[in-house]
């Protein structure tokens, strides 16, 4: 969501509302195939892993690679954003507390407060099983709340010390939208999440699911629209990669926002590791039966949940460490990881279960070949540039 501004910057007003809708309805329908291969599943197990046994079991590694991909790859951003933001908290504290002692330079050094951070985060990655972090949904629909109201509100009253806008266009096609245009992938993907709800609902018809999709992908539609159009009103062509960030560093309103933000990501990064850590078993052990089993991260072995978890922690510290361009990393893992899971995995399961069923529809069967074709196009098409834009830099 930080980053949508970004993708409207990159080409204009109306085709970045057309790319907004778009994805969204397109993941969507990427949602409505899984859901239907998750009844194909045993009661109460489905998952990628199950539905891979039922379609494709040789490439089932492959799969669990492009999830650990895509959680990895989410859990750097989160790296990053706490990076980019810590600094402009404190600032922003010291200049409301009127103070005129200058701050230290390490309180204002970004990779000061990753290493910091790093402490809190790194016996939370080692837990086993998140339930004790559930209630930070709490959190995360009052941080996007929140982060709503500033964006709408910073529009029509910008503060004081703002940067000055640039020029915004109903129409702006740039090389840079081919980068940028994953992100929005990026932000609708929740493919990961079905399964465990369809598997915990008491009434799990296709009807029953269609409607948790569709308020799903609506309301984080509207925050998207919200964020992405008065941001890019705001700032323009000059609008970055991290909209909260953009503002001055003179508000307890922004400070706060920027805050939430931070702690939101803080307790949500354990959540991506976890996650990534039981993929990335499954994908270097694959023929062990534990690795295989849906309890995989219950028992892996206590050798292996150290060496995987150290190997995430480490691996994602050190991409946060020098990486600043918060955009880069969401294109990588939009035209890779959430692709994958959003369309080349639906299309292709959805196709080998119900492609050659009579009762099937032509509409229905094209339509999930047409949706994986989509998502090796876009795989193929945004990850060579972003490869030729990091290159080339």
């Amino acid at each position: 969501m930080l980053a949508t501004p970004l993708v409207f910057a990159s080409a204009g007003l109306i085709p970045g509302l057309f790319s907004l809708f778009f994805c969204g309805a397109v993941a969507y329908y990427g949602l409505y195939l899984l859901s239907a291969c998750a009844a194909e599943a045993p009661p109460g197990k489905a998952s990628f892993f199950a539905v891979a046994q039922l379609t494709t079991p040789s490439l089932a590694v492959f799969f669990d690679a492009a999830i650990a991909i895509k959680c990895f790859g989410v859990s750097v951003s989160y790296l990053i954003i706490i990076k980019g933001l810590m600094p402009s908290v404190v600032q922003a504290l010291h200049t409301i507390s009127g103070s005129e002692t200058p701050l230290p330079w390490i309180l204002v050094s970004g990779r000061f407060w990753l290493a910091a951070f790093m402490l809190i985060l790194i016996p939370l990655c080692f837990l086993r099983r998140m339930d004790s972090l559930r209630h930070m949904s709490y959190v995360a629909l009052f941080t996007v709340v929140y982060l709503v109201i500033i964006v709408v509100v910073c529009y029509f009253d910008p503060p004081k010390g703002s940067a000055p806008p640039g020029e915004w266009h109903y129409f702006n096609m740039t090389p840079n939208f081919i980068s940028t245009f994953p992100t929005l992938i990026f932000g609708f993907t929740c493919s990961q999440n079905l399964f465990p709800i369809y598997n915990e609902l008491a009434s799990n018809t296709q009807k029953r699911m269609n409607l948790v999709m569709q308020v799903s992908v609506a309301s984080a539609g509207v925050a998207y629209l919200l964020v992405a159009m008065f941001g890019y009103l705001s700032f323009g062509d000059n609008v970055g990669a991290n909209i909260i960030a953009m503002y001055p560093e003179s508000s307890l309103f922004i400070a706060l926002g920027q805050f939430a933000v931070v702690i939101l990501v803080l307790f949500s990064h354990p959540m991506q590791v976890h996650p990534c850590r039981t993929c990335l078993d499954k994908v270097f052990d694959p023929k062990d039966p534990k690795a295989a089993s849906e309890n995989s991260a219950a028992e892996m072995s206590a050798l292996k949940h150290t060496l995987l978890t150290w190997g995430i922690i480490i691996l994602g510290f050190t991409i946060a460490y020098y990486v600043d361009d918060l955009q880069i990393v969401l294109s990588f893992v939009g035209s890779t990881g959430s692709v994958t899971i959003s369309f080349i995995l639906p299309g292709l399961f959805y196709y080998k279960l119900f492609g050659q069923r009579p009762e099937t529809s032509r509409l229905q069967k094209w339509g999930s070949a047409g949706l994986f074709i989509y998502g090796v196009l876009v795989f193929i098409f945004c990850l060579s540039y972003n490869i030729w834009k990091v290159s080339t830099q």
